[in-house]
């Protein structure tokens, strides 16, 4: 690899530049904080319908998909009915799932992916990926639609469709896209939506990502993730 073209400093002048940059840092990681609390303190809406996803040991509704917990975070997995295998990008994301999984549930959160293909291209897949996270099939429910991750044919004939909480336009949309749902259950069983996330929004899961963030090249892409593949697809 050529040897990029980049300022070289002294050590002294390098501190000096590094100093000012763990300010911006901090501030970053106040806002963040913030956020965050501001996340918390969004109000819930309760979840009127009775949605049912096929899973490995059968039909589970939402409910039963907490497997015992109070929270459930679900990752919306593009993965259509039609489609061979999963988005790359997806995949990406949810390489770094598994490694999660006990930290998540000692803490009282079930993390699953839900996509749309049928539960045995889904459960394929997975064996591939080599993950293990639990992975269920929207399959002929509303959950994908109600929650503006799958769009019809119809809905992508329009100029645009509501993702991410504004009109995106069709141009620039798929009929499956990624995102993020958190879920809480309450000791009566009432469940209520808590938060979503779209497009870039989940993009701090990526753990790859923000270590590049870091790496002295960082990210080195033209476009969003456009260096990402499958990871059985990189050259050896």
């Amino acid at each position: 690899m050529d040897t990029p073209t980049h300022p070289i400093a002294s050590r002294e002048d390098w501190l000096v530049a590094r100093r000012a940059l763990l300010r911006h840092e901090k501030e970053a990681t106040r806002l963040r904080d913030r956020v965050n609390a501001e996340r918390l303190a969004l109000p819930w809406v309760r979840v009127e319908k009775t949605y049912e996803f096929d899973a490995p040991d059968g039909r589970r509704t939402l409910a039963e998909l907490f497997a015992g917990r109070s929270q459930l975070l679900v990752y919306h997995f593009m993965f259509g009915p039609s489609w061979k295998a999963g988005c790359p990008g997806c995949s990406f994301m949810a390489d770094h799932f598994d490694g999660a999984l006990p930290h998540l549930q000692n803490h009282d959160v079930t993390l699953t992916a839900v996509s749309r293909a049928p539960l045995a291209q889904l459960l394929a897949y997975r064996t591939r990926m080599g993950w293990h996270f639990p992975w269920v099939s929207s399959f002929g429910s509303d959950f994908n639609f109600d929650f503006q991750v799958s769009f019809t044919e119809d809905a992508l004939a329009q100029p645009s469709i509501p993702y991410n909480f504004t009109d995106t336009p069709t141009a620039r949309a798929d009929s499956e896209l990624p995102g993020l749902s958190a879920f809480i259950r309450t000791p009566d069983g009432a469940i209520f939506h808590t938060y979503s996330s779209y497009a870039r929004g989940p993009e701090e899961l990526i753990g790859t990502l923000m270590m590049l963030d870091r790496a002295p090249l960082g990210r080195n892409e033209t476009s969003g993730m456009n260096w990402v593949r499958r990871h059985d697809e990189y050259a050896a």
